[in-house]
């Protein structure tokens, strides 16, 4: 029987907030942190800009550069400034889900070396005139933890969440 994987706690979300939470055991850290967007849109609509991560620059602040590697595959370049000094995160990540309502990116890398895990699943649910969409973010590693780190991501998360409900409503709403 296989040992069973530690439950991560993590904090409810609703409409408009988001909620990270850290878990430190040991020498290994994790984070897992959730939003949740509602659209005045189509899945239709909002798709095309979850499901390529070449998009992300676009909406996402957090997310530097994205570049195609490979069929559903891109080098991800992540940055967040803290005051007057800057993190930054090389990650190859390929898109290993791709179904209508739910896609899934995870950290693959090529260069033969452990690393941490990085996988992020968005789920869309269409209700009415509206779209829903769910983001988890999982990171296995200690480089993005921390409280400070923590707020910049959900500062990141909020103006991230504004602008692609922008780019996917309709004008005037």
């Amino acid at each position: 029987m296989a040992p069973s994987k530690p439950s991560l706690p993590v904090a409810d979300c609703w409409r408009g907030r988001s909620a990270t939470k850290s878990v430190a055991s040991g020498t290994e850290s994790r984070m897992r942190t959730e939003a949740t967007l509602e659209a005045p849109t189509s899945l239709t609509r909002l798709r095309p800009f979850v499901v390529d991560l070449a998009e992300y620059p676009r909406w996402m602040p957090l997310v530097h550069r994205a570049t195609l590697a490979g069929p559903g595959a891109w080098d991800v370049e992540l940055r967040a400034k803290v005051g007057p000094f800057a993190r930054s995160k090389r990650l190859r990540m390929e898109r290993t889900t791709d179904s209508p309502q739910l896609v899934v990116f995870e950290r693959k890398e090529h260069d033969g070396r452990d690393h941490a895990p990085w996988r992020m699943t968005c789920t869309m649910v269409e209700r009415g005139e509206s779209v829903v969409m769910r983001v988890e973010l999982y990171y296995g590693g200690t480089l993005w933890t921390g409280g400070i780190l923590e707020r910049v991501l959900a500062d990141h998360i909020e103006r991230g969440r504004e602008n692609l409900r922008a780019l996917v409503s309709p004008p005037g709403r």
